[in-house]
């Protein structure tokens, strides 16, 4: 979502009864549990949200599954998400899961 949305969002929140978070993605209460969490982003990729498929990405990569993270950012950046180019030239030149490979180093960050 843009900025302005998720302003909206924040004093939509403030100036109601409660001050609650809530997701400004699905405006619901913020999860209690990372279970929860990871449910909601589930719910995200599926809608090929390509921000929650980069959160994905480095979920995976985070927990050590380098193959999960390359195919989950390669999604994202073929979606256009810049921060998934970011993700995937830090895999290529520290080589996580991947051969290193300066060339597609250089290729991600310059999108």
């Amino acid at each position: 979502i843009c900025n302005g949305c998720d302003y909206a969002n924040q004093m939509r929140e403030f100036e109601g009864q409660s001050l609650e978070d809530k997701c400004p993605f699905c405006r619901h209460p913020a999860p209690e549990s990372e279970e929860e969490t990871v449910r909601n982003l589930m719910k995200r990729v599926e809608a090929n949200d390509p921000v929650a498929i980069r959160q994905m990405g480095c979920y995976r990569n985070q927990e050590g599954d380098y193959d999960g993270a390359f195919q989950y950012l390669t999604k994202a950046a073929g979606l256009g998400d810049l921060g998934a180019h970011y993700e995937l030239s830090v895999m290529y030149r520290n080589g996580e899961g991947v051969e290193k490979d300066k060339k597609k180093e250089v290729y991600h960050l310059e999108k």
